[in-house]
């Protein structure tokens, strides 16, 4: 599937040095120094295409861009692969109640975020991989799990027996009871009768009437949700079969953290016999008006609604990194109108022949995205720098500091 355009990313002299990156790791519940390598592999979680981009997604991509452009800044090649999950429950259920086909909802969606993307200034992934695309991927993902005597079957549907990873558990950190929780309530069958356990995942679903289904050596059906990452990350990422790890970043949202990546971080240690991931990054949650944001409560604000009705995708993003990426925010109207100004007052800044010294300022933007995306931080340095150049400040160089700012953070004036 064809990713959104590639982004001219500015040049930044070799005269700034690049401190290893120091990110939150959800299973080490620390922050830990990323090795210093010549090749990232980042899989970020892609959208289920039933609705428009959100806040809350915007969020998440954009904290992964920040990485993103962090790592490529160092000097190093990144892998980057994000999943678009285009055959799922939530999206035959959007299709049937507005009786169109859920193959032309998903289409419409996906362009959609596409354009969202291109709007914010998110660097694309190398590779944009839709579950159907990478079917015959997910089925021999699934037969080797079959094949390792991991799997049983129930009525046709096949689950992954999630403790024949001794590892299940620890990226998560939860209890027993808590993991039941939060599976039944995100999208999992605990109290299905025949499983072995109740947190076994389903790998393939045998087809229900009316339903699409994919042949297979198992039967007729689709894929489980958490197969489908694992299939397309360890596939498109190119692991280095002598690293202890498949991959270097997996992220997402900070709902994902259970079930999601917990299980599909098991079946793909299975899969690969490397455990998967040497980082687990996860962006909070966006609420708006007392809630979590979220398609089910049906309080979203969707990105483009608000490009369409004049606002700057340049201030959605610098209001989201007014709050550190890890932390849940409330959203408010406000917060835009606020980054508009800002916004504004950098454009008029950066326009003079004479400001502040810009040198020191570049540092301290390196500095604090190294140190585990510092952005309220670079934000506050900005508005010190907007307020020394306006006070009559110089020495600076406006084109060095709109450059670095446009490759580091994505603001492009």
């Amino acid at each position: 599937m064809n990713s959104w355009p590639q982004l001219y990313i500015p040049e930044i002299p070799s005269s700034f040095s690049f401190p290893a990156l120091k990110i939150f790791n959800t299973e080490l519940q620390a922050i830990e120094t990323l090795p210093k390598r010549d090749t990232y592999r980042l899989y970020v979680c892609g959208i289920t295409p039933y609705d428009a981009t959100h806040l809350g997604h915007a969020a998440t991509y954009l904290t992964f861009d920040l990485i993103h452009r962090y790592l490529k800044a160092t000097g190093a090649r990144v892998i980057f692969s994000q999943n678009i999950t285009d055959i799922d429950d939530p999206l035959l259920e959007r299709a049937a109640r507005d009786n169109v086909s859920w193959e032309s909802l998903a289409r419409s969606q996906i362009e959609l975020f596409r354009g969202d993307m291109s709007d914010l200034h998110v660097l694309p992934p190398d590779s944009y991989v839709g579950v159907v695309e990478a079917m015959d991927l997910i089925i021999n993902s699934v037969q080797s799990l079959v094949d390792q005597g991991k799997t049983y079957s129930i009525d046709g549907d096949i689950y992954f027996r999630v403790h024949s990873d001794p590892d299940f558990g620890n990226r998560s950190h939860l209890s027993q009871p808590e993991m039941i929780k939060i599976f039944s309530e995100r999208g999992g069958d605990p109290l299905r009768k025949g499983k072995e356990n109740p947190l076994d995942a389903l790998v393939w679903m045998a087809q229900k009437p009316g339903e699409p289904g994919w042949e297979s050596p198992f039967g007729k059906g689709r894929p489980g949700w958490h197969i489908e990452c694992s299939a397309i990350a360890l596939h498109y990422l190119e692991p280095d079969t002598n690293d202890a790890y498949s991959i270097d970043i997996q992220g997402g949202g900070s709902d994902l953290i259970f079930p999601h990546h917990e299980m599909s971080a098991s079946q793909s240690a299975s899969l690969s016999h490397q455990k998967f991931s040497r980082n687990y990054v996860h962006a909070g949650m966006i609420g708006f008006e007392g809630e979590k944001m979220s398609k089910s409560l049906g309080n979203l604000v969707f990105v483009s609604k608000l490009i369409s009705s004049g606002v700057e995708p340049v201030a959605i993003r610098w209001a989201l990194m007014n709050h550190h990426y890890s932390t849940d925010l409330m959203w408010k109207e406000s917060f835009i109108e606020s980054a508009s100004r800002e916004i504004d007052s950098l454009r008029v800044s950066l326009s003079k022949v004479d400001v502040a010294p810009t040198q020191r300022v570049i540092e301290d933007i390196i500095s604090s995205l190294s140190n585990n995306l510092d952005t309220p931080r670079i934000l506050e340095i900005l508005r010190q720098w907007m307020s020394d150049t306006n006070s009559g400040t110089t020495g600076g160089h406006a084109g060095e500091l709109s450059r670095a700012i446009d490759a580091l953070l994505g603001l492009a004036l």
